[in-house]
């Protein structure tokens, strides 16, 4: 998109209180992944010099999950807001990992949540793309949205460019009224971005450094403010809550699974099946209703799995047939035939060819079923 530098930023500092759990938030699981690694997936389309995870509850915890599962060849670096101050001092927080060069005046940065699990990386790129084009000191990823209680609303001046962002709480009833609303995911010039927050004050009704605020900054001092509407809204929705967790996860699922049958999957019933992102399928692999794949489990070619079986870590074998049956960290053997209703321990192995009949159970690690 172009030969300057890009940088990405992503919040993920925040306790997550209304997901009631010890977990932090960035680690609550879709899909078999923690949703933080979602919103890193999306920076894949972009030529990123550099990103770096704002992290603070839980810090080491998020820390080592990223590291763990980011793909090369992106490097991620940690900063830690000790302190959660707002997204404002989040980012200020996330430039200290930047060289110190103030003389510096190429290059963007994106920042973007790290509870927004559904936003696609096509997306991502459109805003930077969009943000460049119009020489913009800031591009805002926005939304239109039927019910906008609880985002920050898009407030436009008169040459209909984006002249400030309220939130929620310090709207006014008209400022309520806007539906068009902020998404938390932006494109920032990178010379004006550290000038900006320190002009940024926590004089609002939770006395927090706002990122909103620049945006209103920018527009003021005069530099080009710019935005860019997604097409749906649902891909930009942060998760708050359990329930929000739980609307992302069926969103996120049906993705998964138009996917796999686009590739050849049959599934008989997607709405009932489902499949971790870390699952493997190969085509002509049939999944009937109740299956529930997870981890890193393998299907080769021409097996049919389920109704009502679930499997994790498990590599299958050709042509096998499992049905009604449970199994973990296990080998399923080619053309074999396991269940109704059969328990493989972890580490069991089911040899080729074999029909284990029904109710059966391995019992132990070593136990390889039907060995001659």
């Amino acid at each position: 998109m172009s030969d300057q530098p890009l940088s990405a930023v992503v919040l993920a500092a925040g306790e997550g209180t209304r997901m009631r759990s010890l977990r932090p938030k960035p680690l609550h699981r879709l899909c078999g992944r923690p949703m933080v690694l979602h919103v890193v997936d999306a920076l894949a389309e972009l030529d990123l010099d550099r990103a770096v995870v704002v992290v603070g509850h839980g810090a080491e915890r998020v820390t080592k999950a990223l590291l763990e599962h980011t793909v090369a060849p992106l490097l991620v670096e940690f900063v830690e807001q000790a302190v959660q101050r707002g997204t404002g001092d989040a980012v200020a927080v996330a430039l200290t990992a930047f060289p110190d060069d103030d003389d510096f005046d190429g290059g963007d940065i994106v920042v973007l949540p790290g509870d927004t699990p559904l936003l696609r990386p096509p997306t991502l790129a459109a805003l930077v793309r969009a943000h460049r084009q119009a020489h913009a000191a800031a591009t805002v990823l926005t939304a239109e949205v039927a019910e906008p209680s609880g985002y920050g609303r898009i407030v436009r001046g008169k040459d209909n460019r984006v002249a400030r962002i309220v939130e929620q709480a310090d709207a006014t009833d008209e400022e309520r009224q806007i539906r068009e609303v902020n998404t938390g995911i932006y494109a920032f010039r990178r010379s004006v971005l550290a000038p900006a927050l320190r002009r940024l004050s926590p004089d609002n009704v939770q006395g927090e450094y706002y990122l909103t605020d620049i945006i209103g900054v920018l527009h003021d001092a005069g530099y080009p403010v710019t935005s860019l509407l997604v097409d749906d809204s649902m891909e930009v929705a942060g998760v708050n809550d359990r329930a929000q967790l739980a609307v992302a996860e069926a969103e996120l699922r049906d993705r998964i699974n138009e996917r796999w049958m686009r590739r050849g999957v049959t599934m008989l019933d997607p709405e009932r099946t489902y499949v971790d992102t870390s699952v493997t399928l190969s085509a002509d692999v049939t999944l009937f209703p109740g299956t529930l794949l997870q981890g890193d489990t393998y299907i080769a070619t021409g097996c049919e799995i389920g109704p009502n079986s679930h499997l994790v870590d498990c590599v299958v074998g050709e042509r096998a047939t499992i049905a009604n049956s449970v199994a973990r960290a296990a080998e399923i053997g080619a053309d074999s035939v396991v269940g109704p209703f059969a328990t493989i321990m972890a580490g069991g192995r089911v040899a080729p060819g074999t029909v284990t009949g029904p109710y059966f159970i391995s019992h132990n690690d070593d136990e390889e079923v039907g060995a001659p």
